[in-house]
């Protein structure tokens, strides 16, 4: 019988306006995504007001919804492999959008954590679906350059949401943010209706007709034959035991990796979550404090997309170790007294290195694994990186209870940059310009692994 392998035929596809419509939609559930998660940052000034938090409980209040996320992507990755990737990131879009609308009702700081902790669930199931979804669909040539527009949305989410703010906050009360996160549930129809199903889950549950349907839109041109048996590898990986991670010379990289990304979303949640109040502090308007959270995210935007062309044309770790520097340069300056102008390029230029550096991440990971772990890697940075998510917040509201000059709490926030830094620098040092050389590394690292860089 023939065989027709499918991974093959969505490699090799040419972009087709099905391709179009994947990444518009799982861009435009990562906007809502977005916005939900940096809503925090933009309503914690008028929250710490009116309900009269200290630092420390404005900061553990911030990181509930973290700690959903945490929680929502154990829980919804393998629902998600049991009722497929569509009805999975259906269900997150439901959950998130409909506890984000409750927490405007909240009375109490009890009430409003558990509505975000809630939110967070569906925050953490929504994303990992997404962009497997994107990554499972996109031709291979084009893959990079298309995730990383689709992940874009996420900063585009924090721009609507810092812009909205500016607008809202001073007229209708903080509430109406969280309100406004029900007005994206009217698209629900649309997204069961178009968004496609995985593939893999298709032919995994015995689906061949729905499959070979999906692939006529991936790759019109493409002939299958009645005849044909669709196979396709499994993509992600069995799956192995974490421990392996660490075996055949992969400690140093494994160890670095987990240590970027840690660092990594420490910076993007601890700026999230504070910049606004930090500014306002600094004797900002509520208006101004918001259009640097906006700002911050569309250098987000940027980043990704620049970071993603990057990636794909360069070394892609010591991109990654550019990002980071710069990273750690900009957020240092916030904290002395500059132009506006150059305040507002300093803030784009955090936004691009700290937001924009996670898909670097992401990619760098992927390469460095091989397929038979790299779904095991990837999750366990991943999962390290939320804890590092968890703690920015909580950092930040450490800080702003000490009562520190403004350059100090910038200072510290932009430490985890210069880590990060140093620890992919090792991580050059000891595999070369190309990660995917760990595939074959030795237990000890050859001398001339450095000497190539």
């Amino acid at each position: 019988m023939t065989t027709l392998e499918v991974n093959q035929i969505i490699d090799n596809a040419r972009f087709t306006r099905f391709h179009w419509m994947v990444m518009c939609l799982c861009g435009l559930l990562l906007i809502f995504d977005g916005y939900d998660l940096f809503i925090y940052g933009a309503v914690l000034p008028v929250l710490m007001k009116e309900w009269g938090l200290t630092p420390v409980q404005a900061g553990a209040l911030g990181s509930y919804a973290l700690f959903g996320m945490m929680f929502g992507a154990f829980v919804f990755g393998p629902l998600a492999d049991r009722i497929g990737r569509k009805k999975g990131v259906a269900l997150s879009f439901v959950l998130f959008s409909a506890a984000t609308f409750l927490s405007g009702f909240a009375t109490t700081p009890t009430e409003f954590g558990i509505y975000r902790f809630i939110a967070g669930l569906g925050c953490g199931g929504l994303m990992p679906n997404a962009v497997a979804l994107m990554n499972e669909y996109a031709p291979k040539r084009a893959r990079s350059t298309l995730v990383a527009i689709m992940f874009s949305g996420y900063s585009l989410g924090g721009v609507l949401c810092a812009g909205m703010g500016i607008y809202m906050l001073p007229r209708y009360g903080w509430q109406s943010m969280f309100f406004a996160a029900a007005v994206p549930l009217v698209l629900l129809p649309v997204i069961v209706w178009k968004l496609p199903e995985s593939v893999g889950f298709l032919l995994r549950k015995g689906q061949d007709a729905k499959a070979r349907e999906m692939l006529g839109k991936v790759a019109p041109g493409v002939p299958l034959p009645a005849g044909a048996q669709l196979v396709m590898a499994d993509a992600k990986g069995a799956g192995v035991p974490m421990f392996d991670l660490f075996k055949q010379g992969r400690t140093v990289g494994t160890l670095m990796i987990w240590v970027s990304f840690f660092c990594c979303l420490l910076m993007v949640y601890a700026l999230g979550s504070w910049l606004p109040k930090l500014m306002a502090n600094a004797g900002y308007s509520l208006g101004s404090s918001l259009s640097f959270l906006l700002m911050l995210n569309f250098g987000g935007v940027v980043g990704a997309i620049l970071g993603g062309w990057l990636g794909d044309r360069f070394s892609l770790p010591k991109v990654v170790v550019a990002f980071f520097a710069l990273g750690t340069v900009s957020i240092a300056l916030l904290g002395f007294n500059s132009p506006m102008p150059v305040l507002y390029l300093l803030i784009a230029i955090a936004g691009a290195t700290t937001i924009g550096t996670q898909i670097l991440l992401y990619a760098n990971t992927a390469q460095f694994y091989p397929l038979s772990m790299r779904s095991t890697g990837l999750g366990w940075a991943s999962g390290i990186g939320r804890t590092g998510a968890i703690v920015g917040p909580l950092l930040g509201g450490s800080l702003m209870a000490a009562a520190l000059p403004l350059k100090m709490n910038f200072l510290v926030f932009a430490v985890p940059g210069l880590v990060a830094a140093l620890a992919i620098g090792v991580f050059i040092l000891w595999y070369g310009r190309n990660p995917a050389s760990a595939h074959a590394t030795a237990p000890a690292p050859h001398p001339a692994a450095s000497g190539s860089v």
